[in-house]
């Protein structure tokens, strides 16, 4: 039973199990290959949807499939909300994905990466959404009967100059990659030879496969990145980034100039650095919630909305609700000083 369209242009709608109340999209699709979509219905590949359910009818396929909730990588770019740790997690993933559909015999090209058929779950998994333009490689094949993809990201073989191949994946996976580390303006030698050698015209000329591509992205941007140490970095030096570090420093510096030479009248030495100490610790509390410190935003659903509107004014109620309290504590502790 459908209950929502998500849609309608595309004909994409989320539907409801009529007896287990399980909610699953449900796609109608006019240009498929339909060995493609009975070979992942058959053989799932992990980080992608798996399909319930799909059938013919009037020269139309209907597909169910599983219902990915999580927030596209489109949102993460365009809101900024991406670290390097996080381009590390997800490009490997991706390159994981890919190398999965690229050993089936024969080998699956999904053609149409791109941030918006990107899903991050909840628990921060990587979901590749969309095999609508997927087909089969052919090595006798010497250009695509069909144009099809997306512009900015589909390969100049998808357009007439060739035959999809896993290459034309790669390709995609190079604009992603450049596409992402702008988001965050963060570049460097290698990372261009990467794109660059992602990108190249001739297929022949790319990577060879999406595991020397990873094993590249691995030794090249990301060996001296280390993920569980990266985290834990206050905000402004997670993502490594020379501008934001700049700037994390110096509000950092005027914060504590600014808590540590505050006056508190008829207190002890030993009462005023407490005090001090107290107002440093409340300002870097209220600083640390409110640019994501450790994801704990994920906790808090509203902060985690794809609206706007509504996230921004979820983070700035509690910070005045952390304030309020940090306020409070602290005028205890100064009263108990004195």
């Amino acid at each position: 039973m459908t209950v929502a369209t998500i849609n309608e242009s595309h004909k994409v709608y989320l539907a409801m199990h009529t007896e287990t109340k399980k909610i699953f999209v449900k796609k109608i699709l006019s240009v498929y290959n339909l060995s493609v979509y009975e070979n992942l219905y058959q053989k799932p590949i992990p980080g992608t949807p798996k399909i319930v359910l799909y059938y013919e009818e009037d020269g139309e396929l209907t597909l169910i499939e599983e219902y990915v909730q999580g927030t596209s990588l489109e949102d993460l770019i365009k809101d900024s909300k991406l670290s390097l740790a996080d381009i590390k997690k997800y490009m490997s993933a991706l390159c994981d994905i890919m190398g999965s559909l690229h050993s089936l015999n024969p080998p699956v090209i999904h053609r149409d990466i791109k941030p918006s058929n990107i899903i991050i779950t909840d628990s921060l998994e990587v979901v590749l959404l969309d095999f609508n333009a997927a087909k089969y490689f052919s090595k006798d094949e010497t250009s695509d009967t069909v144009l099809i993809g997306t512009h900015g990201y589909a390969a100049p073989e998808q357009y007439g100059f060739g035959s999809s191949s896993p290459q034309t994946d790669i390709y995609a996976l190079g604009i992603l990659f450049k596409e992402m580390l702008e988001s965050i303006n963060y570049t460097d030698k290698a990372s261009l030879r990467i794109i660059e050698k992602c990108t190249m015209m001739n297929p022949k000329e790319r990577y060879s496969s999406v595991s020397e591509l990873k094993q590249d992205l691995q030794n090249e941007i990301f060996g001296s990145v280390n993920n569980k140490f990266t985290r834990f970095l206050p905000p402004g030096f997670r993502s490594l980034t020379i501008w934001k570090m700049i700037v994390a420093i110096m509000g950092y510096v005027f914060l504590g100039v600014w808590c540590f030479t505050s006056e508190v009248k008829n207190t002890t030495p030993l009462q005023l650095i407490s005090i001090r100490i107290c107002m440093f610790l409340s300002f870097m509390i209220l600083v640390f919630f409110t640019f994501n410190y450790l994801d704990v935003h994920k906790y808090i659903k509203p902060c985690r909305s794809k609206n706007m509107a509504i996230r921004l004014l979820s983070i700035a109620l509690i910070d005045f609700a952390i304030f309020s309290m940090l306020f409070t504590i602290l005028l205890i502790v100064e009263t108990f000083c004195l």
